[in-house]
């Protein structure tokens, strides 16, 4: 008896939840939140501003390296006592005698030491700077694409949850007039006109009709949840939208694929960094020029400075081999930059099949827009005929159950056919949108 209740209540579950609060929401409302809080938003830029700073680290091709030090040192060998004692200016005469040179006493030093090394002639350098910032470029469009795709699952959920709205009213709908045909029949089988299996088809279809009713509701909660979800928020109630489902109007689509496309862009930031990586890599094999230079200050007591130095210079380095390792490098940057290239040409392919399809896909949505607008119209008025002949008796009772259902049946086509026209209308402007 216990497992029984437990059952009925989760069977009402989706009914008791949908009672509660509804929140109305418009389109615009859901798609700004979206746009404003989305994770996957989020996540994007954050990526964007990583990308960023790695091209900021790039400025080192430019800008002088410079550190400073302090640092305190004692020692009694012969060599360094000496240095440290010319070093801060103190050297006697008497400092010069063998005995002192080769046995010196314990010589302390203390030293302030300001670095700077200047680049002047790093090439490999300037070509991974561009590559760092066309991955910069890429992570961006990779942003804005993903905007773009965000902004269509949420045209899509919120049709998914207008549909679901629909799907309920309907099946109430539906739900009424079969509980008024099982009035009529119950009384039509106390007068004798009607059988007793009349009236169980008359409550089998109104069981029926309730348990669909019960997983549009159901349908409508889960709509509502991923709403809620896209848009990064809680919600206290069941959305509402207050736009009606209606068919959109039509756009005049691009023909051709456009390189200007936010996630073609994206790729093709990619192989041009991949192509500055490997330009980069070939750069390598040049020498590099830098300067550099230092001043110091000495002095036997701490942070103090009797006396001071200074060294500048400058240096060209090549460094002629490697074991071959920058050979293996070289060979595969080159490789992953044909790589990304024949990945572009692909994917460009691979978008342009899509755009065909979609197109396809629309023109197949209106062509069936028009057939279950017909049918619609004919079935309502077939349920109107054979409603007003079984009131007066002169309809069977099978046929006014067949007529119901498959008026709400046409009603529920037309409505999902609504969905799949407008939802193909927006893809095609999401695969057709410039940026």
């Amino acid at each position: 008896m216990k497992i029984n209740i437990i059952i009925t209540l989760f069977g009402f579950l989706p009914a008791m939840v949908f009672a509660q609060q509804t929140v109305p929401i418009s389109k615009a409302e859901v798609l700004g939140k979206v746009i404003q809080q989305n994770n996957k938003l989020k996540i994007g830029e954050q990526q964007v501003l990583a990308a960023k700073g790695d091209y900021n680290q790039t400025n080192a091709v430019f800008l002088p390296n410079i550190t400073a030090s302090h640092s305190g040192m004692a020692t009694t060998n012969p060599l360094m006592a000496f240095g440290f004692k010319l070093n801060q200016e103190i050297l006697t005469q008497a400092d010069f005698d063998p005995n002192s040179l080769n046995n010196p006493s314990q010589v302390q030093i203390f030293a302030t030491k300001f670095e700077v090394q200047q680049p002047i002639v790093n090439v490999d350098g300037i070509f991974q700077r561009k590559a760092a910032k066309a991955k910069w470029g890429a992570t961006q469009m990779q942003l804005a694409r993903t905007g773009d795709y965000l902004s269509l699952e949420t045209e899509k959920a919120y049709m998914q949850l207008q549909l679901a709205y629909k799907s309920v009213a309907v099946l109430e709908s539906a739900n009424k007039a079969a509980n008024e045909n099982l009035r009529l029949a119950n009384n039509s089988f106390k007068q004798g006109y009607l059988q007793q299996s009349d009236v169980l088809a008359v409550q089998v279809r109104v069981a029926e009709v309730e348990n669909q009713l019960q997983y549009a509701k159901s349908n409508v909660i889960n709509a509502s949840e991923y709403l809620a979800l896209l848009m990064n928020e809680e919600v206290s109630g069941v959305l509402k939208p207050t736009d009606s489902l209606m068919v959109s109007s039509e756009i005049n689509a691009a023909e051709n694929l456009s390189n200007s496309r936010a996630d073609i862009q994206a790729m093709e930031f990619a192989a041009e960094a991949y192509k500055q990586n490997y330009k980069a890599d070939k750069m390598t094999f040049l020498p590099r020029l830098n300067a550099f230079g230092s001043y110091e200050l000495y002095d036997d007591q701490i942070f103090q400075a009797d006396a001071d130095g200074y060294l500048f210079g400058a240096a060209l380095t090549w460094n002629l081999f490697e074991g071959s390792k920058r050979f293996g490098k070289t060979q595969k940057s080159k490789a992953e930059f044909n790589k990304a290239n024949l990945e572009l040409e692909q994917y460009k392919a691979e978008s342009q099949l899509e755009l065909n399809k979609a197109k396809r896909m629309f023109q197949d949505a209106k062509n069936n827009l028009k057939l279950t607008e017909l049918a619609l119209e004919q079935s309502k008025e077939a349920l109107r005929i054979r409603t007003n002949r079984f009131t007066e008796g002169l309809e069977r009772t099978t046929d006014l159950l067949s007529a119901e259902t498959q008026f709400s049946q046409k009603q529920l086509e037309y409505f999902n056919t609504v969905f799949q026209h407008n939802y193909a209308l927006a893809y095609l402007q999401f695969l057709t949108k410039n940026n």
